[in-house]
């Protein structure tokens, strides 16, 4: 379970008690930093806490103070492990400067149901915040399929462009507004869409893969043509699980029109590890013609029986055979067979980890090099002092 998801289950349970709370944001950090821009942490009155803002040295910190802090109105707070502040100084512990804004239920309430909204539609949000001035804590929203009611008496044309312009550019930005009412800065937070992973096949490998993805946050559901295997007694933490109709598909389309290949977006995962020739080959004959062809399509097993997968799929779907060798090679070129990273995985959960990880890097369009090694690099062209 994520910190978000351990924030919105313990908002649900405030809101239905209509007690208090404050929330915590991270809006800026200098330096480095555990967390970054976008983390949360949410405060209850008694004690309690979802979320982290550090690695664990600032939270008793923010906890202690949250509360009078914020007995005005939000307010943005300074954090840090820097020697000039003094003989307690609280911070990240990585010896950079945080910036948290603080905010009661007033204010917070919107925000989390837009972010408990985004997360259970699996859309992308953006949302604009003040953090400075009268009007600090006041935010608009984009991205979700219906508002989200804020506490701003009047709208705001200005924070509402901002919030649709980090939308399109999907990207959060610190910025300085001068217009329509609000003069100071503005914080920009985009939020991409709750990742999904489809993992074809019902086998044992499958299911720390499926578990692991939970772990993530991830929507992840489990498919597969046997029903002795699909079952909820062997993944119950799925959040679908289908039987696919393997006799029927593909055909051109209809696999790929099935409900089970729709909940694959153009930006999701899928795995094909069913470990049946015929199911594989018909599987990836339905994601290939998918109209929202997922970003990973990845396939357990050598690429040579990758290669006979591709050929059989492209048969399915009524491909001529004199192209059928240029397809195989264009599509083995758009897709991670073998799937996963080199980590030297044997077992099923240490696959399920390299796979995931692989499905992390082009998600983050991160190097997956060893940290050290990053920043011996940075070091070197004098992005890091």
């Amino acid at each position: 379970m994520t910190d978000l998801e351990r924030i919105l289950s313990l908002w649900r349970e405030l809101e239905v008690a209509g007690a208090d709370y404050v929330l915590a944001s991270v809006v800026a950090v200098e330096g480095p930093s555990y967390r970054k821009p976008g983390a949360l942490m949410l405060l209850t009155a008694d004690g309690r806490r979802g979320g982290t803002v550090s690695g664990g040295c600032l939270e008793a910190e923010v906890t202690s103070r949250a509360w009078w802090l914020t007995a005005n109105g939000p307010t943005i707070q300074r954090y840090s492990t820097a020697d000039d502040d003094g003989d307690r100084p609280f911070g990240s512990g990585c010896g950079g400067v945080i910036y948290l804004l603080l905010e009661r239920r007033k204010t917070a309430a919107p925000l989390l149901a837009a972010l408990a909204k985004a997360f259970d539609q699996r859309a992308p949000l953006a949302v604009a915040t003040v953090l400075e001035g009268d009007q600090i804590g006041r935010r608009a929203l984009a991205g979700l399929e219906s508002e989200i009611k804020l506490e701003s008496e009047v709208k705001n044309d200005a924070l509402q462009k901002l919030a649709e312009r980090c939308l399109a550019r999907r990207e959060s930005t610190e910025g300085v507004v001068d217009e329509i009412g609000i003069r100071g800065k503005v914080w920009t937070d985009y939020r991409p869409a709750r990742p999904a992973l489809g993992i074809f096949g019902a086998g044992d490998d499958a299911q720390p893969l499926l578990l692991m993805a939970k772990e993530l946050g991830w929507f992840a559901f489990v498919a597969d043509g046997r029903s002795h295997l699909a079952t909820r007694a062997r993944f119950p933490a799925a959040d679908e699980l289908s039987v696919l109709p393997i006799e029927d598909l593909p055909g051109i389309s209809q696999g790929a029109t099935l409900k089970t290949f729709s909940l694959l977006q153009t930006e999701d995962a899928a795995v094909v590890m069913t470990h049946s020739f015929e199911q594989d080959s018909k599987v990836l004959g339905c994601l290939l013609a998918a109209k929202a062809r997922p970003a990973y399509i990845g396939v357990l097993g050598p690429q040579r029986r990758t290669r006979e997968l591709l050929g059989e799929a492209a048969r399915l779907l009524d491909l001529p055979e004199s192209a059928i060798a240029g397809q195989v090679e264009r599509w083995l070129g758009n897709i991670h067979a073998p799937t996963g990273l080199d980590l030297g995985a044997e077992s099923p959960e240490t696959i399920a980890l390299s796979i995931l990880a692989e499905i992390q890097k082009l998600r983050t369009e991160a190097t997956a090099l060893p940290l050290s090694d990053v920043r011996a690099s940075a070091m070197t062209i004098g992005i890091v002092s």
